[in-house]
């Protein structure tokens, strides 16, 4: 583990080789797991906003489990967004290849909404646990999930850590990602990875 400012952070993140084949996992991560992507207080009234807008356009099946069960679950403990029947996020739009998108980003991209979409899905496959005033990041390596990016990042030579640097920017800033690849390097030599 490494530290830079308030954060820590796992090895791994610093070595692994990642590149997002979306082409390939077909949005697995939008579709897959146990339970809805974390949201922090401050992105639900964003959510409920993009909702408001885009919930018309998505798909049936997660209009209804929205008027039944609300768009975020866990209320304000443990904020996640609500998924259908235990898989789908409710904002996964699927295009023609049947490839799983994020209706919000979709929305975001055709420039009809100003917010990409949450800071853990835009992170994943980063979380990060809040103690106190630290952040812990950790890689969440999903094989089923994650194994068409490592194949990618590997082939392209892409760390995890320059794959995420938008979101990463977005959620630290760019003093503290200059700081973070610094110390990433730091973390390959001492550990033979690669630079």
């Amino acid at each position: 583990m490494f530290q830079v400012r308030h954060t820590i952070i796992s090895d791994d993140i610093a070595t692994f080789k990642f590149s997002c084949d979306l082409a390939r996992c077909k949005g697995g991560c939008c579709v897959v797991g146990e339970a809805g992507a974390p949201v922090t207080v401050s992105e639900i009234p964003v959510l409920n906003k993009a909702w408001s807008l885009l919930g018309h356009e998505l798909r049936p099946r997660a209009r209804q489990v929205v008027k039944a069960e609300g768009l975020i679950k866990n209320g304000y403990k443990r904020p996640e967004i609500n998924c259908t029947d235990g898989a789908e996020c409710v904002f996964v739009t699927y295009n023609e290849q049947n490839v799983a998108l994020c209706g919000i980003q979709k929305a975001w991209m055709e420039g009809r909404f100003n917010w990409i979409k949450p800071l853990s899905c835009e992170l994943f496959p980063v979380r990060v646990m809040e103690v106190a005033d630290t952040h812990y990041l950790n890689l969440e390596y999903v094989p089923e999930l994650c194994s068409a990016g490592c194949e990618r990042g590997k082939a392209e030579g892409v760390y995890l850590a320059d794959f995420l640097k938008d979101p990463l920017v977005r959620a630290y800033g760019s003093k503290w990602y200059a700081d973070f690849l610094e110390a990433c390097n730091e973390v390959r030599m001492r550990t033979g990875a690669a630079v």
